[in-house]
């Protein structure tokens, strides 16, 4: 039976396996549910029922993130199969492979075959210095011959897989190689060559696969193309601790954050660095216990990063006002001076949402009577000022210096226009902020028409009858 019939038979062999799924194997050994060991290590009265039901539909997918368990170790046997006028006749030999897997498209294998005893071919053979055929081995003074010889290769395959995380796994090869042969058959005793191919894996478990493989490569001194087929097994070391021991899995935690490396990997932080968005709260406390976001340094868009909100002035870090008061807790701290406890010394704001055409600061008449409201509050209130803040939203190709001119214009519109009702200039103060101060997160396509506004914040009108002004007559 030829050697290409051997290799159709045993990749038909793999094929027609059961194709079950790749974790469904030895089931009574699979590890304990995340959940349940979350439930262990936390309180429940810090337990985040949010971050329980992500881990929940985190599960199905946890093994295809494991940054271990990549190396493996694969021999096998086989047969070269040489063209016919090759100086060689077909022979078997040993092979043994040291395999890494990049990632789930890519592997890269590095592998030694030795195929101990090849013996000269005398019909067919064609002398590649003279031409002739039959009956002389290459170098035309070696009329007796060589008899036999050895053939030892070294080479480097990189493969590119089909279906990674199946059961049945094909990949199409490519790769380099050099051969050693111990004596001279080619007119060189080392050479190299070009190789590709393909083969398939069928994953028994996680630890342990069958393969065959098939390789064609030109040889260095000619233009002739030999094949090689061959099959063995794959061992995976590391793979077998998923099972044997899943703390390992569960508890592997790079950062010491309280989130495994897995996953921090499907979530988005990095499982090397304990505070991902750098807020001061590690992303283990942000995604358990306060439910915020670990790649946004302030989840509530309120001025206050998530850690100093917690850490520092005792504020809700999902709240953007804390006391209710109608002014957001980083604008207390930050700008006002308040306490963003207390409600009552919150200062009075009109927000105004005014449309203006694109690029413009044209305040149109539809906006006039919420710019009433605000000169009525400053007319009964001698003492009282305005700051006037001009927002912008952001898209990805939004330019900061230009946001920066254009709400600074029409921050200063609306203090004209107040001005024209009678309030002394000096009393009003206009700047612009562009996007650098959002109140809620921008679609890097459409922005966000909640971040294009006027807020107006008035001071010096507070106490019991700050409330009759909220909305004046």
């Amino acid at each position: 039976m030829s050697i290409r019939v051997l290799g159709t038979i045993a990749v038909a062999a793999l094929l027609a396996m059961p194709q079950l799924p790749l974790t469904a194997s030895a089931q009574e050994q699979a590890p304990p549910n995340f959940v349940d060991w979350y439930m262990t290590k936390v309180p429940a009265s810090e337990r985040n029922p949010d971050f329980v039901r992500r881990m929940a539909e985190a599960e199905l997918e946890q093994v295809e993130h494991v940054d271990y368990a990549r190396w493996y170790i694969s021999p096998g046997i086989g047969r070269i199969d040489f063209e016919g006028d090759e100086p060689l006749k077909d022979g078997f030999y040993l092979t043994i492979r040291l395999g890494h897997d990049l990632n789930e498209w890519w592997t890269v294998e590095g592998s030694l075959l030795l195929a101990p005893s090849l013996d000269e071919n005398f019909v067919g053979h064609t002398d590649f210095e003279t031409g002739e055929k039959g009956k002389k081995s290459q170098a035309p003074e070696k009329v007796a011959g060589f008899g036999d010889t050895w053939l030892a290769q070294t080479y480097v395959d990189f493969l590119f897989h089909f279906t990674k995380w199946e059961r049945v796994d094909p990949y199409v090869t490519f790769g380099l190689s050099i051969s050693f042969y111990g004596k001279d058959v080619t007119g060189d005793q080392v050479s190299m060559m070009v190789r590709a191919g393909g083969g398939v894996m069928y994953h028994l478990t996680e630890e342990w696969a069958l393969r065959a493989d098939a390789r064609v490569y030109n040889a260095s001194y000619s233009w002739e193309f030999n094949a090689s087929f061959d099959v063995g097994f794959a061992w995976t070391w590391g793979a077998n601790r998923l099972r044997s021991d899943p703390g390992l899995y569960f508890d592997l935690d790079s950062d010491g954050d309280g989130l495994p490396d897995w996953y921090e990997v499907q979530i988005g932080t990095d499982p090397a660095h304990a505070d991902t968005d750098r807020d001061g709260l590690s992303d283990g406390d942000e995604v358990m216990i306060y439910g915020t976001d670990p790649l946004n340094p302030d989840s509530d868009f309120d001025m206050l990063s998530d850690g100093a909100e917690v850490n520092k002035y005792g504020t809700d870090p999902l709240n953007p006002d804390t006391d209710g008061g109608g002014v957001s807790d980083g604008h207390e701290v930050l700008v006002d001076g308040t306490d963003p406890l207390d409600p009552s010394d919150d200062v009075m704001l009109f927000e105004l949402n005014i449309r203006f055409d694109t690029d413009k600061d044209i305040i149109k008449q539809a906006y006039f009577a919420d710019l009433d409201k605000v000169a009525t509050v400053l007319q009964r209130n001698p003492a009282g000022t305005a700051l006037i803040e001009g927002h912008a939203d952001q898209r990805r190709t939004s330019n900061r210096t230009h946001n920066l001119r254009l709400s600074k214009r029409r921050a200063e519109a609306v203090r004209q226009y107040l001005v024209g009702k009678g309030i002394a200039p000096n009393r009003l103060k206009s700047v612009g902020h562009g996007y650098d101060r959002p109140k809620a997160a921008n679609d890097p396509i459409l922005g966000n028409l909640a971040n294009r506004r006027v807020d107006v914040y008035i001071y010096g009108v507070g106490g019991k009858n700050k409330v009759q002004y909220v909305n004046p007559d």
